[in-house]
Formats: C-alpha cells, sequence, structure tokens
C-alpha cells in the first residue's frame, strides 16, 4: 500500500508547500497512537491488527504548532522553483541542472545569488566561463527568495497526486500546467 498522509500544523495550513509535508500511512498511525496528532481524514481502506481495526488516515493535524524556518532551505528544487523550472539562459523547461554563474573554479560559491536553473546544453557550453567572457544574458537575476515567494511559486506546480481530502487544505492553481 503506497497511502500517503498529508501533514498539517496546529492551525490546520500544511506544515510545508515545498516539499508538500506528507507522510506515509505507517507513520501517520504511529502519530495518532502517539497522540501527537488529530485524525482530520481518513482513506476508505482499513488496516488491522489482531486487536484493532483502523482506517487509514489521510489528512492528520499536529496537536502543538510548529514554527516552521523563515528562510527556504537552498536545495536543487528550490532553486528551480524560484526560476519557474525553465533555463535562465534559453528558457527551455527539460533536462534541468544549476549552474554557478561565477564558476566555482574561479572561486564561485553555491548560494542563492550565484546559481540559476540552466538546461544541461546551455550549462555544458557555459562551461567554466564568465557570462561576459560569453556575452550571456539572464533571463532573471538570482536571488534569495522568500518563504512566502516560494509558496506562491509552488501553487503553480501541485504535486502529482492531490486526494480529494487534501484539496480544502491546499492552494494549487489546477488550471496551470508546469
Amino acid at each position: 500500500m503506497s497511502f500517503k498522509t498529508l501533514v498539517l500544523n496546529a492551525d490546520y495550513k500544511p506544515l510545508s508547500y515545498f516539499p508538500l509535508s506528507i507522510c506515509n500511512w505507517k507513520e501517520s498511525i504511529k502519530a495518532v497512537f502517539l497522540e501527537k496528532v488529530s485524525v482530520v481524514s481518513e482513506y476508505n481502506e482499513i488496516v488491522r491488527s489482531p486487536s484493532l481495526e483502523i482506517k487509514i488516515p489521510s489528512v492528520i493535524a499536529l496537536k502543538e504548532y510548529v514554527i516552521c524556518s523563515r528562510k527556504p532551505a537552498f536545495t536543487r528544487f528550490n532553486v528551480f522553483l524560484r526560476d519557474e523550472f525553465e533555463c535562465q539562459y534559453c528558457f527551455s523547461h527539460n533536462n534541468l541542472t544549476f549552474d554557478h554563474i561565477v564558476p566555482k573554479s574561479k572561486g564561485g560559491k553555491t548560494t542563492w545569488e550565484n546559481v540559476i536553473t540552466a538546461c544541461s546544453d546551455c550549462n555544458t557550453s557555459k562551461g567554466n566561463k564568465s557570462l561576459k567572457e560569453l556575452k550571456l544574458s539572464l533571463k532573471n537575476n538570482p536571488f534569495e527568495p522568500s518563504i512566502s515567494f516560494l509558496q506562491e511559486k509552488i501553487k503553480k506546480y501541485p504535486p502529482n497526486y492531490l486526494h480529494d481530502s487534501w484539496k480544502d487544505f491546499l492552494y494549487w492553481d489546477t488550471e496551470l500546467e508546469p
């Protein structure tokens, strides 16, 4: 069984949109038994033990509010999300990697301000050269995004699977395609 459970904070908002705060059904049942969460919604599927039957939770909410980080983690996914999953050189959406604007070999750091989304062709072509050497320009200048900025961006890119019981707690723009 591959049932996933949406995890909400005590205010009934997702702990995270990027990645979406989900856990597997076993972890959700364990949290229920440890009385750390309240079950908000359930699947119709039942798991059984010799002494108990329980419906698999589809949405759970923490009983105690968790303060989430004010700064987003620097991850490949979050860089892609900031750049809307688009090469910042040629605007392609295929074979994405991330590229150091100032190459690491020339002292460039792995920071929000020095890393952009690039397709593998552009990244390979650029190599360890500077933008100035290649007379390249970027679609957008890189910056450190806020949590709220990424939360707005992620609404354009819903996950492949959203259970109906999750939709009251998530705000995805399902009209848009990634």
